[in-house]
């Protein structure tokens, strides 16, 4: 054993494994879809419904998308070589940025190589020391990261309560004494453990009331809410926020973060958002099968209803199977156990019964809310999602 690399990892090592947090991988045999082989801890192969993807759309493994993205890599070839403001900035990368803005209804767009790297960047660049962010709290890691990176005095809101947000924005105004009050409130659209939506017409309203910057993360709204997936804004028929962040990698099937908004936004973070300035871009093949799965989105809003119809059979499922479930307005459908080890159980025995649905522990969601995060893709089969709901209501029942 290495005595110093224990010093700094054995003890909190050992804790996870005490207090079931402990994270391993499971291995993916085939694409992901709505059905998959997994490698099972015998060795064997399994086959299951996967109800734990953020692939919402089920594009991954669309033969005409595959077949176009493996042109642009005999076209662009594997590696973009350099930064996008060295050598790096190929055709495949604007055309991505004007389609996306096209998409979202707005100036312009900039992507970045992950969702992580945009919301990083884009709040650490937006925000210093001097400044206020106000946000949700219940806001995705990435978000939290990228204020902690900006070093921003931070103002924390009780989940989706906008009464709170406007008491926090006026209680750090009252601190300030000569210099100009600078806040950006900030929040996911959709919350990943809760599949909740943010208020986004209250929030454009305090923001407007109380001079702020309004910075949504679309990640998982982006090609599931509104009529024709795209995002939040549809959803309630209202305006954008200032800033809009989103993923590429989840609804959309390709890889990448961006954010959408005003040119001056845009120009702004390209001189200044420094995960986009120091790091090799993305791989122009994999910008155009963003851009490629975007314009297949665009085509074939059916997807999205099919998507949004699958859930509210679900969630009717697992009611009528007697689970304490609410119907959810995104993809994701929490089943909330409580405790970890039974949430182990339940998604182990779910598991051996050809249902794939993680446990989801702290620190992703707080101490004693372990869930199934269930999570529906637009070609799940309403045979398959009844036959989901009633195992996994056996599974809640037995494992008591």
């Amino acid at each position: 054993m290495n005595r110093i690399l224990d010093i700094f990892t054995k003890d909190a090592l050992d804790a996870a494994r005490a207090n079931n947090t402990y994270r391993t991988m499971r291995l993916m045999e085939t694409p992901e879809s709505s059905c998959v082989k997994i490698r099972m801890p015998n060795g064997a192969s399994q086959e299951q419904i996967l109800l734990a993807s953020n692939s919402y759309l089920d594009l991954a493994n669309v033969d005409e998308l595959k077949q176009a993205m493996a042109q642009a890599v005999l076209e662009w070839g594997t590696g973009s070589g350099g930064a996008r403001l060295t050598t790096g900035n190929k055709t495949p990368h604007q055309e991505l940025e004007e389609f996306i803005a096209k998409f979202k209804g707005e100036e312009s767009a900039i992507t970045f190589n992950t969702g992580y790297m945009a919301n990083v960047g884009t709040i650490s660049a937006l925000c210093g020391k001097n400044d206020f962010i106000f946000s949700d709290e219940l806001n995705h890691a990435s978000i939290i990261d990228g204020i902690r990176l900006s070093r921003a005095k931070c103002f924390v809101y009780r989940h989706n309560d906008m009464a709170d947000l406007d008491r926090v924005i006026k209680e750090a105004a009252a601190t300030l004494d000569a210099r100009p009050f600078r806040g950006l409130i900030v929040t996911d659209a959709v919350f990943s453990m809760d599949g909740d939506l943010a208020n986004l017409p209250e929030l454009l309203r305090l923001a407007k009331e109380n001079d702020c910057l309004l910075m949504i993360d679309e990640a998982h709204a982006t090609g599931v809410l509104g009529k024709t997936g795209r995002g939040l804004a549809e959803h309630y028929g209202c305006a954008h926020a200032d800033v809009t962040i989103g993923t590429l990698s989840k609804a959309v099937a390709a890889e990448g973060g961006f954010v959408a908004g005003k040119q001056q936004l845009i120009d702004f973070l390209r001189n200044k958002a420094r995960s986009f300035i120091f790091t090799t871009a993305m791989a122009p093949a994999v910008a155009a099968a963003a851009c490629n799965n975007l314009h297949y989105i665009d085509a074939h809003p059916e997807r999205v209803q099919n998507l949004r119809d699958n859930v509210k059979f679900f969630c009717e499922a697992l009611q009528h199977e007697g689970v304490k479930v609410e119907q959810s307005p995104s993809a994701i459908v929490p089943i909330v156990i409580g405790d970890e080890a039974r949430a182990l159980e339940i998604s182990a025995k779910l598991q051996n019964a050809g249902i794939l649905i993680p446990a989801i522990r702290y620190p992703t969601v707080a101490k004693g809310q372990a869930r199934l995060r269930a999570s529906l893709m637009a070609t799940h089969t309403h045979e398959q999602l009844q036959a989901a709901a009633t195992v996994i209501a056996q599974a809640v029942k037995e494992c008591v």
